[in-house]
């Protein structure tokens, strides 16, 4: 009985052995594997993953990574057949979003497979919209953008910075291009320039800025509370201003020039207009008239305007949402 014992034990010890075994030679090939996918080699990645699964079928990294390697590996025989710069730049762009949305499905593919797929797809659109922009002799702020995100892809936030910046510069106003400088500086944890022009964005226009593509904690997290207020998916553009202000995310502000108070209020007048004939219109267009009524407040109690017209700002608030009214003030 005791030697029976020993000889179970001894057995268990060996199966244990080679388990590890095979797990270093996963590890060994996966390693591989993911510098083949940083290099854009997915033929070879292919072959080694498939000799993986020979040591161990049933090792899930293995299998979503070959998934994977055949995703991009039909990619690029695409890529190959397109030719100019700003198409190939577009393609790999449109196929990492795609490839976003499979992942999301499919389940353990690691951070460093990940890592090393968004290495070689942003550093290939990069390539090819710089191309473009060495080409002319004028700063298109479209393709200064599209270069600013591909750097975002690859982690230089800085350098995003600096191209969307300029972007800008090009495109002053432009609420996409505000809310994409405004998550570069929220992932240098630059916080208050990054408050600063995500509430400028999503007050010129929130249904321009791309929320999918934001990065920001602060923003993601003030996403799902908008969520967890039963918001539809098409509702929360509008909405984020709003519960930008109320749950203190846009909490920086800055002092208004006349010419912009002028429309400010010339706004609030046109939207009341609306919703005070077509009622049917209120649900559309309340959450502007509210972050616009936000706005004329911080103008009030910057400029130490009499409070009477802060309690009249305040009571048309009440009057269209009270919930809204009551998490403001409280």
């Amino acid at each position: 009985m005791v030697i029976k014992s020993k000889q179970v034990f001894l057995l268990h010890e060996e199966l244990e052995k080679e388990n590890i075994n095979r797990n270093d030679e996963i590890i060994r090939i996966l390693h591989k594997v993911y510098q083949n996918f940083m290099d854009g080699s997915f033929d070879e990645a292919v072959l080694l993953l498939e000799e993986a699964l020979k040591v161990n079928y049933e090792y899930e990294e293995i299998t979503s990574a070959l998934k994977c390697a055949n995703f991009w590996k039909e990619r690029l025989t695409r890529l190959k057949e397109i030719f100019e710069n700003y198409e190939r730049g577009e393609f790999l762009v449109k196929q990492w979003e795609l490839f976003s949305r499979f992942i999301a499905q499919m389940g353990a593919i690691s951070e460093k497979g990940l890592f090393s797929l968004k290495q070689f797809v942003y550093t290939q659109a990069l390539g090819n919209y710089q191309l473009l922009l060495d080409d002319t002799d004028f700063l298109d702020y479209e393709i200064l953008l599209k270069i600013g995100r591909c750097h975002k892809g690859l982690g230089n936030y800085e350098k995003a910075i600096e191209y969307m910046e300029a972007a800008m510069q090009e495109k002053p106003g432009s609420a996409e291009i505000m809310a994409e400088v405004a998550d570069c500086y929220s992932l240098i944890n630059d916080i208050r320039l990054s408050k600063i022009f995500f509430r400028e964005a999503f007050f010129i226009d929130p249904g321009a800025v791309n929320i999918h593509a934001l990065e920001s904690g602060m923003i993601k997290k003030l996403i799902k509370k908008i969520r967890e207020k039963g918001m539809q998916e098409e509702q929360i553009n509008a909405w984020m201003p709003v519960y930008g202000a109320i749950f203190g995310v846009f909490s920086i502000k800055r002092e208004l020039k006349s010419l912009e108070i002028g429309k400010l209020k010339q706004v609030i007048y046109q939207l009341e207009k609306i919703i005070s004939s077509t009622p049917e219109s209120v649900s559309d267009l309340m959450p502007k008239l509210i972050n616009h009524y936000f706005w004329l407040i911080d103008h009030y109690l910057s400029s130490r305007e009499d409070k009477s017209k802060i309690e009249e700002i305040l009571l048309k608030i009440k009057d269209l949402d009270f919930t809204i009214y009551k998490e403001y003030t409280n």
